[in-house]
């Protein structure tokens, strides 16, 4: 059956993605002070939707269901990317039947295991629901921290960044990476609305860190799987890596993240002998199984 739909989450959406549109830019002039919005109107959405005033006050307002046709017709007028698309869908129950598979307890799969072994000189790191550090090699313990000194329910990659000083540190540009992280766990959030682990999480979050709050709120969705890490590491300077990340074939929603740097490179010379360093610390060896 299809995901269970979220009126309220969906009127959440739709005022937060207007709020932040600039109305010149879709020829509604400003009137000064008595435009008592910041972005677009209730009633400017409606008219670029082709559809009636009432009908989309009562869409936020949770009151009616969208058809697929209306989630079209508000994307386009929203001017959504392919992320805030796939969200829209999901959370209005618009989305594939496949069934949900269950994500009570996650287990790296064995062939991510054996990459893991295999990937000597690159840190990567096996994430599972709601990025869960599920393992982790050497080379990922040098750059990052020793997941295996960090308590089992504790070991989630986006708290991590929020919470662990040294982890937060270590990025360069915290802010933009923090803000995507939290990006995609709100994509991750449409597929698993019911996960109390999930809620557990951002219950946290919110409480602890005033900037995830309000980030979270935002409502801005990422499933970007590739992009540019800046990272000023204690032991070896400035590293500037690529960070690519591969979903598992078998449905589990677990994925290797791993980051490279440029041959010849700088940050390659730098991770090179980070990783070194890190092949000769027995402990991360040994908590590379990511047991528990």
């Amino acid at each position: 059956m299809p995901p269970t739909t979220d009126p309220g989450e969906l009127g959440a959406f739709l005022r937060a993605r207007r709020d932040e549109l600039d109305p010149e830019k879709f020829g509604f002039a400003r009137s000064g002070s008595r435009r008592r919005v910041r972005g677009l109107r209730r009633e400017e959405v409606a008219q670029l939707a082709a559809i009636s005033v009432d009908y989309y006050v009562r869409l936020e307002q949770g009151r009616v269901q969208a058809s697929a046709t209306v989630l079209a017709t508000l994307a386009r007028a929203l001017r959504l990317d392919d992320d805030q698309q796939a969200y829209l869908y999901t959370i209005a129950g618009k989305t594939d039947a496949r069934p949900r598979r269950r994500r009570a307890r996650q287990q790296p799969r064995a062939a991510l295991r054996r990459l893991l072994a295999q990937l000597t000189s690159t840190p990567a790191i096996v994430l599972g629901a709601r990025m869960d550090v599920l393992a982790w090699n050497p080379a990922a313990a040098a750059l990052y921290l020793d997941f295996g000194e960090v308590p089992v329910a504790q070991r989630n990659y986006l708290r991590l960044v929020f919470t662990h000083p040294a982890l937060r540190a270590l990025h360069q540009e915290w802010e933009h990476d923090a803000r995507d992280a939290v990006a995609a766990l709100r994509m991750e959030a449409a597929d698993t609305p019911d996960d109390p682990e999930l809620a557990r999480l951002v219950g946290e979050l919110s409480v602890q860190d005033e900037d995830f709050r309000a980030w979270w709120a935002e409502r801005r969705v990422n499933s970007a799987s590739y992009g540019t890490k800046h990272y000023r590491h204690a032991l070896v300077g400035e590293l500037t890596l690529d960070c690519d990340t591969w979903t598992a074939p078998d449905g589990s929603g677990q994925r290797l993240m791993v980051l490279t740097a440029a041959p010849g490179s700088p940050s390659d010379e730098r991770l090179r002998i980070l990783s070194s360093w890190g092949a000769h610390e027995p402990r991360a060896a040994r908590q590379s199984e990511g047991r528990g």
